[in-house]
């Protein structure tokens, strides 16, 4: 059993993971570009990056949490996050979360669970 390991820029974490053909991917805007929409296009290009290295893609999401710094983005967010998602086949569970992100400026983070092609 070998754990497929994408490490983080960030020291002590990895971007994602993937075992018995499941990935396990956080995402984030590393730019921390201006507005909940822009931070929510680049956090969803990051989540796609990462599940393309671990052999996965949105039409294999399972599970997805969405961490907001305050939830009156979360409009703005469902928006760009409806465009990105695509039709209903690709839909996964997912929640979204009111959360301290740590600083002023990390608008958004997700957190995702998909089927990989190791399957």
């Amino acid at each position: 059993m070998t754990i497929q390991r994408i490490p983080s820029s960030a020291q002590g974490r990895c971007d994602a993971k993937a075992l018995n053909g499941m990935a396990f991917v956080v995402a984030y805007d590393a730019d921390a570009a201006k507005g909940i929409e822009a931070q929510t296009r680049n956090t969803l290009h990051f989540l796609d990056v990462k599940l393309s290295e671990v052999g996965s893609g949105k039409h294999e999401l399972l599970e997805a949490t969405v961490f907001l710094s305050d939830m009156s983005m979360k409009p703005a967010m469902e928006k760009v996050w409806c465009d990105w998602i695509g039709p209903e086949e690709n839909w996964p569970q997912r929640a979204c979360v009111g959360a301290d992100l740590g600083d002023d400026v990390t608008l958004i983070e997700i957190t995702a669970i998909a089927a990989t092609s190791a399957c």
